[in-house]
């Protein structure tokens, strides 16, 4: 008899346990944490360095092959808005959730008001929504590619696959060289991936070293809060909304997410987990040509992890400074946030220009970021596994809806 192979999710959660008990074991040591990052952390680089490498070709060949293959720009429409109602709904949902809890752990006193004298934090550069609307658009077509600038890619994806569509019997060949691209980068990205076990325990080492005795010691409350946070929203929003909309179990849901979830709490890269959200999807029963849309499009915009990092923080950062939020102002951050998720993608470090837009938008002082920017990576690691589970629920739901669409009209017809 053939021997079974263990599947990807196991490995990589061996790999998860290794690098942890790597970390607690080098933590003790006076030179740990530069045997972490020296000798370590380099290794769990190049692992992220080749799937950035590969992130681009997958997103601009798989967003065109996506496009061509429906062979109706009015689908790519129909795919798009159910898509961005989704996304936008669920981040409101996020929100609603992280505001709850944490005002809950406020009255419970679990949350206190802080000695916040000293405080100092300068935020990351943000930009105005017609700022961001006008950079959505690139200048040329290199640019974008070089520096990985994932909206200004997707731009260029759709029109490429739109162009081809458009251009009739003439553009077959183009489609037939995108997609013949396409499979190229798949088959590169399969390879990548089966080195994910050994990429993700080089990841966490040195962070269970850095972090591990400031996680136990200071704002264990705070991260527990929005741990809580993300593990309702993935089990309460995406559990009903993938059976009821998408027509799959939970259970089979979850289970089928498992690498790229793993991989995202390792990484806290959503765009480098983009090739394990891909895969995952599709063996759930995502359509290629929907995936292929849904998830790079949903790895720049769809934060509702981080709109729950955004809710928790803005309590608790609140609750040091002896602000009490009213329902006015809890509203506001919904709003901002929701519309923030759209206007900061593709931002470096976009939590915490997020976390200030918010901030200010409720008139709590900015300097309290200073509370919870030590331990962002760890926050980060949860809010991009909720996220990318995020973009996987959708691409299952939108891929169940555009086959009932098609069964109503091959039935009216």
């Amino acid at each position: 008899m053939k021997k079974k192979k263990a599947p990807l999710a196991l490995w990589i959660f061996v790999g998860l346990l290794a690098g942890i008990a790597g970390g607690l074991l080098l933590m003790p040591l006076e030179n740990g944490l530069d045997i972490a990052k020296g000798y370590i952390s380099p290794f769990g680089t190049i692992f992220l360095n080749l799937l950035k490498f590969i992130v681009v070709p997958i997103v601009i060949f798989s967003i065109a092959s996506g496009v061509i293959s429906m062979k109706d720009v009015s689908k790519v429409g129909s795919v798009g808005g159910k898509t961005v109602v989704y996304y936008v709904c669920t981040t409101a949902v996020a929100l609603v959730i992280a505001l709850v809890l944490a005002s809950g752990a406020k009255s419970m006193g679990i949350f206190h008001t802080l000695q916040t004298s000293g405080l100092e934090f300068t935020p990351p550069e943000g930009q105005s929504l017609m700022t961001t609307f006008v950079n959505i658009f690139p200048a040329n077509a290199v640019d974008p590619l070089v520096k990985a600038n994932m909206l200004q890619v997707i731009v260029i994806a759709l029109f490429l696959g739109f162009g081809i569509l458009m251009a009739g019997e003439k553009g077959k060949l183009a489609g037939q060289v995108v997609d013949s691209f396409n499979e190229v980068s798949m088959k590169i990205m399969d390879t990548i991936i089966k080195l994910s076990p050994v990429g993700v325990a080089c990841l966490i080492c040195p962070v269970i070293v850095e972090n591990g005795p400031n996680i136990i010691r200071d704002l264990v409350t705070v991260l527990a809060v929005a741990y809580v946070g993300y593990i309702i929203h993935a089990a309460l929003v995406y559990s009903l909304t993938v059976r009821a909309i998408g027509g799959v179990s939970p259970l089979q849901f979850f289970k089928g997410m498992a690498p790229a979830i793993m991989m995202a709490f390792s990484s806290a890269s959503s765009v480098g987990t983009l090739p394990f959200t891909m895969e995952c999807s599709e063996k759930l029963g995502a359509k290629r040509e929907v995936s292929s849309f849904v998830l790079p499009l949903g790895a720049t915009i769809n934060m509702d992890g981080t709109a729950i990092y955004q809710g928790v923080c803005a309590v608790f950062i609140a609750t040091a400074f002896g602000i009490d939020l009213s329902i006015g102002q809890m509203i506001t951050i919904v709003l901002t946030a929701t519309l923030a998720s759209v206007g900061t993608a593709g931002v470096p470090g976009a939590g915490l220009v997020m976390l200030t837009m918010v901030l200010q938008s409720v008139n709590i002082p900015i300097e309290g970021i200073a509370l919870v920017a030590g331990i962002d990576r760890v926050f980060d690691m949860g809010r991009t596994a909720v996220n990318i589970t995020g973009d996987a629920a959708c691409a299952v739901i939108v891929s169940h809806l555009e086959d009932r669409k098609a069964v109503r009209q091959s039935r009216n017809s």
